[in-house]
């Protein structure tokens, strides 16, 4: 007869105690997989609504410093001019009248709903440019609380319809 040792013994219940619980820790790592999983997802929906807010801030900040800057070159032309809109964007960047520099803009700003592509341009009767909007499709989280100049955006379905335009004052 084999005589265990007082470790043998201790060590033998143990183990099957082990085994019988090893299956409990699989569903405890799924578990929290599932939770994690879980959260993950409304943390990225909550990141991609302050991602979307500010894309929506930055085009109506980049429109209007386009629409500010069509109004400067168009009320500002050399003297005895008429006052007309710029042929291209890149006049607002350099306008061509002047023979130094004047410049109605700082920087090109490229539209900041479609990654950086340019702009649509709105071009009047004579093909010149009056304004912008962007060729996103997408629906526009803010629908109210715009400033003055561009309260129909209230009704705009999309953010194409949020159009730049300068519109001189008779």
């Amino acid at each position: 007869m084999v005589r265990r040792s007082d470790d043998q013994r201790l060590a033998t219940p143990r183990l099957a105690l082990w085994r019988n619980r090893s299956g409990f820790s699989y569903l405890g790592v799924l578990i929290l997989v599932a939770v994690m999983s879980i959260s993950l997802v409304g943390t990225g929906r909550y990141w991609s609504t302050i991602v979307k807010r500010e894309l929506e801030a930055e085009l109506l900040y980049r429109g209007d410093r386009i629409r500010q800057a069509i109004a400067s070159y168009y009320n500002t032309p050399p003297g005895g001019q008429n006052k007309t809109y710029p042929r291209q964007f890149s006049d607002l960047l350099k306008d061509p009248r002047y023979p130094g520099v004047k410049r109605h803009l700082r920087k090109w700003y490229t539209d900041p709903m479609n990654r950086g592509k340019d702009w649509v341009y709105i071009m009047d009767a004579s093909q010149r440019l009056k304004g912008v909007h962007t060729a996103h499709e997408g629906t526009p989280l803010k629908t109210g609380n715009f400033p003055k100049d561009y309260s129909e955006f209230e009704q705009a379905q999309t953010y194409a319809d949020w159009t730049f335009v300068f519109v001189p004052k008779q």
